[in-house]
Order: C-alpha cells, then sequence, then structure tokens
C-alpha cells in the first residue's frame, strides 16, 4: 500500500488552522479503517483520532475532541485531518495509517493508543504551533 501524504500550510500560531491529508495509490481508502496519529518530541506515539471502513463511526481523544475532524473524500480517494484551534501542545509529527480488517470501535481501542490495530503506515508530516 502506498500513501502520499502532506501539509496544507506552514508554520501556523496557536488558535490558527491547517490541515493534512493523505491520498492512497492502489487501493480503495473507503475499504479500510484509518487512523491519524502523532508524536510530540521526546514523548510516545498515540493515537488522535480514527474512522471505521464499514460504517464510518470515528472515535476522538479527548485532548482534540471539538477540534480536529477526520473525513474522507472517497472521489479523491484521500483521508483529510482538519485541525482547527490548535495549540501549541499539538506540535508533533503527524502520521497516517490504515487497517483492512473491520473493527467495532471498541475492539479497535482494545489494541492500544499506540497504534490501534493499525497495520500500514504513511510517512510523518511535522505540525508546529507557536505561542
Amino acid at each position: 500500500l502506498r500513501f502520499s501524504c502532506r501539509r496544507w500550510g506552514g508554520l501556523v500560531q496557536a488558535g490558527g488552522s491547517l490541515r493534512l491529508s493523505c491520498a492512497g495509490s492502489g487501493f480503495a481508502l473507503d475499504e479500510y479503517a484509518i487512523g491519524w496519529f502523532r508524536q510530540a518530541p521526546g514523548k510516545d506515539r498515540e493515537g488522535v483520532t480514527f474512522i471505521s471502513d464499514s460504517d464510518d463511526s470515528t472515535f476522538y481523544v479527548d485532548s482534540v475532541k471539538g477540534r480536529f475532524t477526520i473525513f474522507r473524500d472517497n472521489a479523491k480517494n484521500t483521508v483529510y485531518l482538519q485541525m482547527n484551534n490548535l495549540k501549541p501542545e499539538d506540535t508533533a509529527v503527524y502520521y497516517c495509517a490504515v487497517d483492512e480488517e473491520q473493527m467495532s470501535v471498541s475492539d479497535r481501542l482494545l489494541h492500544g493508543e499506540t497504534y490501534w490495530g493499525m497495520h500500514y503506515w504513511g510517512q510523518g508530516t511535522l505540525v508546529t504551533v507557536s505561542s
């Protein structure tokens, strides 16, 4: 599986917005669960949000709930992470990952926040939020 990921913008100040995207090549993203993860300097990787493949159910960790949104554009075979009201603590390298296996939200959470059962990972992109 191949991904083409990018950041739609550069350095952003606190309170600003930024969008990340990953486009799939050779597979249909709407047939996969998709997650966004991040790793801040000196910290472990953590899950941010994911969307299921079957019914598009979503999950957000408390720290981003109400500020971040994950969504698909199936016509473009692309998944997005829209980040609003950014905070300096959102600064991290962000990763997109996918999984072909259907799971309920609760079952996927059992795999732990470091990967949530995802198997295929895109390249990370750095998001820097200044104060």
